[in-house]
């Protein structure tokens, strides 16, 4: 069954708004996908659903217009390859878990609209909402002690990053984001600088608390210094 034209331009604006929503809130966070990102995942999902609903009426076997959820499921896959380029990298940037399921609910959130099922997809914007924000803060109230940033400032070169990761890793603790900055220096002797942020979690009980001294002997490493709670700085 057809749908009317102001339907479907009622579906697609809808979903353009929700995913307009959730990109706010990552683009306030800084995320590398922010509002036009998220609409446009929700946007094009929504317009997918669409087509396979509607775009084949009359084709297939009986004029049966063939099986909707063919193309849709296409979008499950397409958005998955989207959402691993915001994980792995973006310029020099290594971060974005969260960003990468916010685009893959948001293609979930046009799938919905565009089938019409708008209570599941408002429902999940809602929700997603309240985990963006409202679960962010109150997992940095819990786990405040816990959640902490080490900032190393560094000469460029291969590997770095594994050396550092394999000092934490024996510590037990877990990091959580990574973010690249890199400036060149001036001057020839200086070389390149990087600056690398990691967001790591620290166990209940540190054993090791000499690990800052290890990641300072890692060759290329000049500072590690603490940003959090714990307000130490390391100078080598």
């Amino acid at each position: 069954m057809l749908i009317g034209d102001g339907e479907v331009v009622f579906r697609l604006v809808l979903s353009a708004i929700a995913g307009g929503v959730v990109g706010i809130e990552r683009e306030a966070n800084h995320s590398s996908a922010g509002l036009r990102t998220h609409i446009l995942v929700t946007l094009g999902s929504t317009l997918i659903m669409l087509i396979s609903m509607y775009g084949f009426q009359g084709l297939g076997v009986n004029n049966s217009g063939g099986e909707p959820a063919r193309l849709a499921a296409q979008v499950v896959s397409g958005i998955g390859f989207l959402g691993a380029g915001t994980i792995l990298r973006n310029g020099n940037n290594i971060r974005g878990l969260t960003t990468a399921a916010s685009i893959w609910v948001c293609g979930g959130i046009g799938l919905a609209i565009g089938n019409g099922y708008y209570l599941g997809g408002i429902a999940t914007t809602i929700i997603v909402l309240f985990s963006l924000r409202g679960l962010g803060f109150i997992q940095k109230k819990i786990f405040k002690n816990q959640y902490k940033l080490l900032i190393v400032q560094c000469k460029e070169r291969a590997g770095l990053i594994g050396d550092i990761g394999i000092i934490l890793g024996k510590s037990n603790i877990s990091i959580k984001d990574i973010k690249v900055d890199s400036e060149d220096n001036i001057g020839e002797e200086e070389g390149h600088m990087i600056e690398i942020k990691f967001m790591v979690q620290l166990p209940p009980k540190l054993t090791n608390e000499g690990f800052l001294d290890e990641i300072l002997q890692v060759h290329g490493v000049e500072t590690a210094t603490w940003k959090g709670d714990i307000e130490k700085a390391y100078l080598f």
